[in-house]
């Protein structure tokens, strides 16, 4: 007797012979409105209606953003849909950040990457780049990294990743690797560059406006002016160790090779067989040199122009290429209007608008002053538990609205807080600054800009979810260390 086809009465316990009745996302498409709708089911009554709506719409943003059942553009309106329905906030404060500052200025920054592929400067910046840094992963990861870093120490943390995301992908088409979205390469590199991008703001008060709100609390608490340099000797360690960590972490996503094709002396002698610079590359690139330097010296001219922000010195940098005409005979102008309508990363646009509009719902119908409130009233005395508790709570704000937006709702708390126990608050705002600095999972604030070139949201999660568990383990201990063992740290 043959058993080969003999059907065991224990094979029905085989889950291979079972299909799922409905595939993972259709599943997590109908997980996200459940998700809201519990939210609004049990969430505790110290949340208002509208609250507990603005938290569901976080978790269903998340579901659909982490597993992706229909395009990651398409979730940044829900903010809009869900505010239709329930009326949460005034609707002008949801669909202003579809066209915001940052938003301008990133649709600017991308007509300026847009002309550098037309004219051929791509190609020359992407020889030059690897020419510099080599085509071992782990040196592109290093270059990447620390220059994102040490320039959104100085420049807003969006244009940093505005500016350096088309280099790196330029760079990385050239070597072969055409699609961005399935290259883990691309991947590695572009969240390098992003989370760079993040944490660089740490390291001077210059690197964001929730910088500055620390700034102005310490100037209130103190009574007298604060001097940037004590920021940076205060918040060096952290930057450090935060960057270490980083580094470390993004040595374990294992790449799909090791070396990008070619050697330094394969690239340096193609580069040397360009032709000389022509008439549109130059013009392309001094308006992007001209942009950045504009947007790195912008307090120089703030009082005679105070309306010039960077955004709209890179929306007119932009514009002039439409008007601008090229050295090529096939060619009117250095970039047609048909070509930018076409080139745009049109979803980069929204993904990021959709993550602030988020943020603003959640900060505007009182969520994260409830969750502010529950902390207030947990009743901490100081101590390892109370730096954990307001590194997570930041942290978390971080996350979900913006960094800017997590420094309004914590300082305050974390000094009241502190002030409440009896505690010196100088130290805890430190390190508070140091968390609302420290975010890496969700496509909301710079985090969206990769996601709208072609990073895939689960990978930012899986990845960036262990750079935040990591960062708030850090920065609680440091805290603690330095209450304890640094006296200094205690000063203004």
């Amino acid at each position: 007797m043959s058993f080969k086809h003999f059907n065991s009465p224990f094979s029905i316990f085989n889950p291979s012979h079972y299909s799922l009745p409905i595939n993972p996302k259709r599943l997590s498409f109908i997980l996200g409105p459940l998700l809201f709708g519990a939210a609004l089911l049990f969430m505790p009554a110290i949340f208002s209606f509208k609250a507990k709506a603005a938290l569901g719409l976080l978790l269903w943003m998340c579901c659909w953003w982490v597993f992706i059942p229909l395009p990651v553009s398409c979730t940044a309106f829900l903010p809009i849909i869900v505010n239709a329905f329930f009326d949460l906030v005034p609707m002008d404060s949801i669909t202003s950040k579809f066209f915001s500052e940052i938003t301008i200025l990133l649709f600017g920054a991308d007509l300026l990457s847009l002309s550098w592929e037309k004219c051929g400067l791509d190609k020359r910046l992407a020889m030059r780049a690897l020419c510099i840094i080599g085509p071992k992963i782990h040196q592109q990861i290093i270059v990447w990294f620390l220059l994102a870093t040490l320039l959104s120490a100085v420049l807003p943390n969006a244009v940093v990743c505005a500016i350096m995301l088309p280099i790196a992908i330029s760079m990385l088409k050239f070597v072969g690797e055409k699609d961005i979205q399935r290259s883990r390469i691309a991947a590695i590199i572009m969240v390098a560059i992003t989370w760079g991008s993040g944490i660089g703001g740490l390291g001077t008060p210059l690197g964001g406006a929730m910088n500055l709100l620390a700034v102005d609390q310490f100037e209130q608490l103190s009574g007298r002016e604060y001097a940037y340099a004590s920021w940076t000797a205060h918040l060096l360690p952290f930057l450090i160790m935060l960057a270490l960590a980083n580094l470390l972490l993004l040595f374990t996503i294992k790449p799909s090779k090791k070396v990008l094709p070619g050697s330094r002396y394969f690239f340096e002698q193609q580069y040397a067989k360009l032709p000389p610079i022509s008439r549109d590359e130059k013009i392309s690139l001094v308006l992007f040199i001209v942009a950045t330097v504009m947007a790195f010296a912008r307090p120089l001219y703030s009082q005679l122009l105070p309306g010039l922000k960077p955004a709209y010195v890179f929306l007119l940098a932009g514009l002039l290429l439409t008007l601008i005409p090229s050295c090529k005979e096939d060619r009117a102008t250095l970039l047609s209007w048909a070509e930018a309508e076409r080139g745009v990363i049109w979803g980069l646009l929204f993904i990021f608008a959709g993550g602030a509009a988020l943020g603003s719902i959640i900060t505007d119908t009182g969520a994260a002053a409830a969750i502010a409130q529950m902390v207030a009233n947990l009743n901490l005395h100081g101590g390892i538990l109370t730096i954990l508790v307001f590194t997570v709570f930041t942290v978390s704000l971080a996350e979900t609205a913006s960094n800017t937006a997590a420094a309004a709702i914590a300082l305050p708390i974390v000094i009241s807080v502190t002030q409440a126990a009896g505690l010196d608050p100088i130290p805890y705002v430190y390190i508070t600054a140091a968390a609302f600095n420290t975010s890496y999972m969700l496509p909301t604030s710079i985090r969206a800009i990769p996601i709208g070139h072609g990073l895939s949201p689960t990978f930012l999660f899986q990845h960036g979810l262990k750079q935040t568990l990591s960062g708030i383990i850090l920065i609680t201990l440091l805290g603690w260390m330095f209450i304890n063992f640094w006296p200094y740290f205690s000063s203004i």
